[in-house]
């Protein structure tokens, strides 16, 4: 029974492990070294070097195909286990990545502006963008898929935050030769003969645009929807006395932070010099100072001649 101390080999760098452990796994020396991108012949001399500093074989010696030995599979174990665990304590040595933001929206909202002067001002930070269908907008932020959402109006306000930001004009879709594409604007009077495409399912929007292009009719959906789905066989036009939908920006209560508050202030048009959160530590470290400048003695105002005022005393405003 061979005496081999399988500890023996915890003082044995990790690189010439990890070479061990390929042969081993590979049992073919030619195909571990491409895996390693290393010479067959480099890699022979790293398993003979470690068989002797080891003071034992850990492959049996004039065996085809290669085959390990049972000391062999034993430290086969042991590295691996030597590798495992320096991995582990690599990863928890790393420092941590760099806080992000993840930013839902629902169809028809572009978020490109506000993207554009995240990465100005806090380009350190990554701002994650996650497109939302329109009928998962309150589940996604209520199971943190999203730290905040644009969201469409109405929403169940319990244990959200929400900030109305502006208005979409409802629109109404129909063919480009229907007669309604002549008028400038559309009323609810107008419709009334036309055969309406229910357009409530705005995640089916396309399809239902697809529908009024094929046999005709009207929907009516917001305007940003209608040019997110922009067909060349039909036309959208304005309708009078329709209610508008809103577009909001919304989070869940309770989980502000500095980066969130960042985000609402860039979306609200502060500016970056009033701007609050994240950035304003790192604003203040790069402010340079500013030098004090003595201040002026004040000359002593000499009295106009015929002036007609005593010495100090004030002209009227």
């Amino acid at each position: 029974m061979s005496d081999f101390d399988v500890t023996a080999a915890d003082s044995i760098d990790l690189a010439r492990l990890r070479r061990f452990v390929a042969v081993a796994e590979e049992l073919h020396f030619a195909r571990a070294a491409k895996a390693l991108r290393i010479s067959r012949q480099a890699l022979s001399a790293t398993v003979i070097e470690l068989e002797r500093e080891l003071g034992t074989r850990v492959f049996e010696p004039g065996v085809s195909p290669t085959t390990l030995s049972a000391d062999g599979a034993a430290l086969l174990a042991h590295a691996r286990e030597l590798i495992r665990a320096r991995e582990q304590a690599e990863r928890e040595q790393k420092p941590a990545a760099p806080a992000s933001l993840r930013v839902g929206f629902v169809p028809g909202v572009t978020v490109s502006k506000w993207a554009r002067i995240w990465s100005d001002r806090l380009p350190e930070h990554p701002l994650e963008v996650v497109g939302v269908a329109q009928r998962a907008q309150e589940t996604a932020l209520r199971e943190g898929r999203v730290d905040l959402c644009f969201v469409r109006l109405p929403i169940e306000r319990t244990a959200l935050h929400a900030i109305p930001l502006w208005q979409e004009t409802p629109v109404a879709v129909v063919q480009k030769d229907d007669a309604l594409s002549l008028l400038d604007t559309i009323s609810p009077a107008d419709l009334a003969a036309e055969t309406i495409q229910d357009g409530a399912d705005l995640d089916q929007a396309a399809d239902t645009l697809a529908l009024v292009a094929a046999v005709g009719g009207a929907t009516v959906v917001p305007q940003s929807i209608a040019r997110l789905h922009h067909r060349r066989d039909l036309v959208y036009r304005p309708i009078s006395d329709t209610a508008f939908t809103e577009i909001a920006l919304a989070w869940p209560a309770g989980t502000d932070s500095d980066l969130l508050e960042e985000f609402v202030g860039i979306v609200r048009g502060r500016s970056a010099n009033s701007s609050r959160g994240a950035a304003e530590p790192q604003r203040r470290a790069q402010a340079p100072a500013r030098k004090s400048t003595p201040k002026k003695q004040a000359a002593k105002q000499q009295p106009r001649q015929g002036s007609g005022r005593k010495p100090g005393a004030r002209r009227g405003r």
